[in-house]
């Protein structure tokens, strides 16, 4: 998939969790629903992304995306 992508739909799930007032809550959520409902591939994809310095996700989604790598 393309990695644009994934980072629209990644910062649309971020947009959804951005209203809640707990940060950690919000990036846990983010987390959450990007392993439950992407296929490894997109998992890995978006961790490589991030990995590689990839800048255009919405902060809370790229702390997501760290916590979902170490896991």
């Amino acid at each position: 998939m393309d990695n644009s992508n994934l980072i629209k739909m990644a910062n649309n799930i971020g947009a959804f969790f951005k209203s809640e007032p707990d940060r950690d809550l919000a990036i846990q959520g983010v987390e959450q629903h990007i392993r439950n409902f992407w296929e490894p591939r997109m998992r890995k994809q978006i961790v490589e992304y991030v990995d590689n310095g990839g800048s255009d996700l919405l902060d809370i989604v790229t702390e997501a995306v760290k916590k979902l790598a170490k896991s």
